[in-house]
């Protein structure tokens, strides 16, 4: 049994050969790369395993990475400092002016997209003779509908869109996992039996207040406390440190009292990216600051996605969900053009939007670990393994296909 500094080191070691060797040979972009090269390793091993059963590499692999909690590393991990950067770097004035576009996207949006899945993957398991409970396909639809920030935003770095759809874009993916984790929450209850009036509408609506409300007032409240705290000093590895503390305490406390992590860390970012560098940071402080998260967010981004390409070792896909995995992948992406596309429609009325807004916007609805690490917190049922299936297939053609493909969308329709 490896310790937790011995797995760190692995996966540290394994990202940067892998990251070295993509830059020089593969040249594909630095996250995606990194997916690539841990799906084609994974892919291998399994090849090797097949052919020479005697070799016992890939087992003793599988072994090393089941000590990696995939869940509980991003969802408790990873995803309250990914956040935080990606927040650091929103502009308020902007996201105020698309206040309207990215709430009805981060919660009509995601309802529309569940329902639509849910009863798509229905009636397909049907048809394919692998009968699934609605209440289930529902479950799918819920941990598949809202667009993965740190894929989002990842792409987005090495995409030029417009300004005002960047905001739509970025806004949306950073905000609609609130919404997606109790619209999950509900649905689960009631597919496990959980929670027989748990759906009334006086429980959902205490969940998304409790949530994403309390979660919102949590990060402002610890992202104007670190910003005061910031302006009667000029010492930038205290700020440096400062900054940590929030993106690190508003996540563990929102878990401590069931709030939303991910909004309130989105929030408290947000406050101290604008605010800070206005008249609480120096010049040398906002670039170290700065500089820190970038350099952060790059080497966890790094670390996630080559773990979704190496998780394939630890899942042990059934072929019998083959069918089924590949029907989900067109079924999210018709789910994603009418999540967007009626919203869109609806607000054109009073809003204006970049051209090319409704393509670019479902192509650019990438998923990523949150939505395997909620497949991973599924209980162990029969319909586990099949939903597990459909999810890396949707995360691994969304990340690949359309992030390597979302450029020459951007410049097709823009």
């Amino acid at each position: 049994m490896l310790s937790v500094f011995d797995l760190v080191a692995v996966l540290l070691v394994l990202t940067a050969v892998f990251g070295w060797f993509n830059h020089v040979v593969v040249r594909l972009p630095h996250t995606i790369g990194l997916l690539v090269m841990g799906l084609v390793a994974s892919l291998v091993l399994i090849a090797i395993e097949f052919a020479r059963p005697e070799v016992h590499l890939y087992e003793d692999l599988t072994v090393l990475l089941r000590q990696v909690d995939f869940r509980a590393t991003v969802l408790n991990g990873l995803l309250a400092f990914l956040l935080f950067a990606g927040a650091l770097h929103v502009d308020l004035s902007l996201l105020r002016r698309r206040a309207w576009p990215i709430g009805i996207m981060a919660t009509a949006g995601v309802a529309i997209s569940t329902a639509i899945i849910g009863v798509g993957l229905w009636w397909i398991a049907g048809m394919l003779e692998m009968p699934l409970p609605l209440a289930w396909a529902l479950v799918f639809g819920a941990l598949i509908s809202p667009t993965d920030p740190v894929a989002v935003l990842s792409t987005l770095k090495a995409v030029q869109v417009p300004e005002t759809l960047e905001a739509d874009m970025s806004g949306e993916s950073l905000f609609n996992d609130g919404v997606g984790v109790v619209v999950f929450t509900v649905l689960l209850a009631i597919a496990t039996g959980a929670g027989e009036g748990g759906a009334s509408p006086g429980h959902i609506a205490q969940l998304f207040f409790v949530e994403a409300l309390g979660g919102a007032i949590l990060g402002f409240g610890t992202g104007y406390v670190a910003y005061r705290a910031m302006r009667v000093i000029d010492n930038y590895p205290l700020e440096t440190l400062i900054s940590l503390a929030v993106a690190a305490g508003t996540y563990a406390v929102a878990a401590k009292f069931h709030m939303s992590g991910p909004i309130a860390v989105v929030v408290a970012g947000i406050l101290i990216g604008n605010r800070g560098p206005q008249d609480a940071m120096s010049d040398l402080t906002q670039r170290y600051v700065f500089g820190f998260w970038q350099l952060v967010d790059e080497i966890l981004n790094s670390v996630l996605f080559l773990l979704i390409g190496l998780e394939v070792l630890v899942l042990g896909f059934d072929p019998a969900f083959a069918w089924l995995s590949l029907a989900s992948i067109p079924l999210v992406l018709l789910a994603r053009l009418l999540a967007v596309a009626i919203p869109v429609g609806v607000l054109r009325l009073r809003q204006k939007f970049a051209s090319g807004t409704i393509p670019v916007l479902t192509w650019g609805g990438l998923r990523g670990g949150i939505s395997i690490a909620l497949a991973l917190s599924l209980p162990d049922v029969a319909e586990k393994p099949a939903l597990l299936a459909a999810t890396y297939a949707v995360v691994v053609f969304t990340i690949i296909v359309q992030g390597l493909s979302l450029r020459a969308v951007v410049e097709r329709v823009t």
